[in-house]
């Protein structure tokens, strides 16, 4: 009995080891960071949310929720809980977040999910900026590809449209670049 305690112990030991700390940026243009540790507990729902999906566009359904949960944890154990979406609505609270922040952190977050093996129809690509009028870059967003078929298919994951917790707004990378999204 001695025996199997210990190596209980062990195993208990095994598994804290196995959560995983993310750095969330936040008051704009990635100034601050917040070091966010994910529980085994959370990533094991994040996995059983992402293996329920059967196809890349499922996948992506579940994956705009799991990265608003995600962000919902993080603002547990930082000021983030504080960011709305856009740049005004959150006026100059600790924890707002800009475009910039958003698709660091959520890049971050997808490459979480890609090193756990989670994404199965998507990669992960650098994020992406849109411009209008050919002026300097106006907003960014982290970018997945699908895999199947050989074609290149393109989405933008926006978690800046809205407030932490929410599920982040995924839509076609040319229809993003276009200006699509919620007005904020």
């Amino acid at each position: 009995m001695w025996r199997w305690c210990c190596l209980s112990l062990a195993c208990l030991a095994g598994i804290a080891s196995a959560d995983e700390t993310v750095g969330i940026c936040h008051g704009y243009g990635c100034e601050y960071q917040a070091q966010i540790r994910y529980t085994e507990g959370q990533l094991g729902e994040i996995r059983r949310m992402m293996f329920a999906a059967t196809d890349a566009a499922t996948e992506r359904f579940v994956l705009a929720v799991a990265i608003g949960r995600l962000y919902g944890w993080g603002g547990e154990q930082s000021d983030i809980h504080n960011d709305r979406g856009g740049n005004y609505a959150d006026e100059n609270v600790s924890g707002k977040m800009d475009c910039i922040d958003h698709s660091t952190s959520t890049s971050r977050l997808l490459h979480l999910l890609v090193r756990r093996g989670y994404l199965r129809w998507h990669r992960v690509l650098e994020p992406e900026a849109r411009h209008f009028a050919g002026i300097l870059p106006v907003h960014w967003s982290a970018v997945i590809e699908e895999t199947i078929d050989g074609e290149l298919r393109r989405f933008a994951v926006d978690s800046w449209f809205v407030d932490n917790g929410h599920p982040a707004v995924i839509l076609p990378l040319n229809e993003w670049k276009k200006g699509a999204g919620p007005d904020v």
